[in-house]
């Protein structure tokens, strides 16, 4: 090999490989040396230069200048290793590189391989690895598909380099409002908070620094044309425009749409919101099995606990009553307690010393024992909830083995609840129901592109409708996720 073609190969090398010319020298010379060293058996090593213009090679040993053919085809075989493995480090640097300072940045790629569920996808210079848990829940990934994904890790693993995506993430989905929207690119509009169910929903705060920029509807787009794109891509999972509010009153409001509410009021020492609503409100402020209020609570950042007008009054009835039977609390400092928005025992035990002295005007010694106390009362309840429900288990077990639940046939008469006219209806119910559930899909696929721009409409789609509506789902308090 002369000059002229080495200098060719390290050229082909830089850009196939996108590492640096001189890396590849420097490679080359290291290999040179050391199997100049292996094959002449010498302690010293080896100096070895090459022109980077020419590509001509010297060499030196112990002061003496080396002609590269004597180094035989041994030592060409070992600098070949040493070349190769060089030129692998210097592409893993390369790659570390790159994607290391892309961590949290949003790459598109196609599937190339499914393993165990795990999805390989082609990033161009590099492969990314989508594992099972970081999928959106209900997607099917198939070779091929064209996907976006949110780096969330680059690591060395071996000999490669591990490039960790996911699908899950929250910032994924600022990160699509940012191609979709030039206005969040721009930064006229601020994303202030998102919670996300990854496969089902995801609540997204937005707000502007442009009064002329209506927030909200940049982000749907027209006739809901930039929302969609997203959806789209998170494979028909529903995401709410929250319009942001400095007032934690209107944005937990603004949350907690499209049920309407009536009031809220707030415990800033614990963090506590109690939303007030309508019956008919109550099922759609809480969602299907606690969606809405979870996701409006991570949302806002406060602990929301959904009530009707009369459960709250029931409530506050409730803990007035306990907590004047507690001997250190008494009837003015639970007043006291009421006033400030602690209406149950639960929420006195939550409370600091210091906030409980001077609401209570007492030392902090003081405080800690009604605290304490309350903790006691509120251990007794727990107890006996649990000796009531373990009471109620028993009591339908005995029921259960005492008789089969079934009456035969034979033993049905007219006035029966179960007659032949009924069982008819009943199957006509059961087919209207069927028909019903087989219509379902379609409604999902128009809330998914249209849900957005419901968040900020007065009407409520049938869909939420159907999703508010399981009240054994209730979560009536909503911790946010720290």
């Amino acid at each position: 090999m002369n000059g002229a073609d080495l200098v060719r190969i390290v050229d082909a090398i830089r850009r196939e490989k996108n590492i640096d010319a001189e890396v590849v020298f420097q490679g080359i010379e290291a290999a040179l040396a050391s199997a100049a060293k292996k094959h002449f058996g010498t302690a010293e090593e080896a100096v070895v230069s090459i022109d980077r213009g020419t590509g001509n090679i010297h060499a030196t040993l112990n002061d003496q200048v080396l002609d590269p053919a004597v180094l035989g085809r041994i030592a060409a075989q070992t600098a070949k290793q040493v070349i190769i493995q060089k030129i692998r480090d210097a592409e893993q640097a390369s790659l570390m590189a790159d994607y290391g300072d892309q961590v949290g940045t949003i790459v598109s790629g196609q599937i190339t391989r499914i393993d165990r569920g795990n999805g390989l996808v082609n990033l161009g210079r590099g492969e990314g690895f989508l594992p099972r848990s970081e999928q959106i829940p209900g997607e099917t990934l198939h070779v091929g598909d064209r996907i976006r994904a949110l780096i969330i890790e680059v690591r060395e693993a071996g000999a490669n380099v591990k490039i960790v995506l996911s699908r899950v993430h929250p910032e994924l989905i600022i990160r699509l409002f940012e191609l979709e929207v030039p206005e969040v690119a721009d930064r006229v509009i601020q994303v202030e908070a998102i919670a996300r169910e990854a496969g089902h929903r995801t609540k997204v705060a937005v707000s502007s620094v442009d009064s002329r920029v209506d927030a909200v509807g940049a982000c749907v787009g027209i006739r809901g044309s930039r929302i969609k794109n997203i959806v789209e891509e998170m494979a028909g999972e529903k995401i709410d425009i929250v319009r942001f509010n400095e007032s934690p009153q209107v944005f937990i409001a603004n949350a907690l749409k499209p049920a309407e509410v009536k009031e809220i009021l707030l415990n800033r020492d614990i963090n506590r919101a109690t939303v007030l609503v309508s019956e008919d409100q109550l099922s759609l402020a809480i969602g299907k099995k606690g969606q809405n209020v979870r996701l409006a609570a991570r949302l806002s950042g406060w602990n929301i606990d959904i009530l009707t007008p009369a459960e709250y009054d029931q409530q506050r009835a409730t803990a007035m009553e306990q907590l004047t039977a507690i001997e250190a609390v008494g009837p003015d400092l639970a007043n006291e307690l009421m006033a400030a928005g602690y209406i149950s025992l639960a929420d006195v035990v939550e409370v600091d010393p210091e906030t409980l002295s001077r609401l209570a005007n007492v030392d902090a010694e003081q405080a800690k024992d009604i605290i304490g106390q309350v903790a006691e009362r509120v251990a007794e309840f727990e107890a006996q909830a649990v000796k009531r429900d373990a009471e109620k288990a028993a009591a339908e077990a005995d029921a259960v083995e005492g008789g089969d639940g079934e009456t035969p046939a034979e033993e049905l008469q007219p006035g029966d609840a179960e007659t032949d006219a009924q069982i008819s209806d009943d199957g006509k119910k059961d087919e209207a129901e069927l028909e019903k559930t087989e219509a379902e899909p379609a409604a999902d696929e128009q809330e998914a592109a249209a849900g957005p721009e419901a968040v900020e409409s007065d009407e409520t789609s049938p869909e939420e409708s159907d999703d508010a509506g399981a009240g054994d789902d209730r979560v009536p308090d909503a911790t946010p996720e720290t």
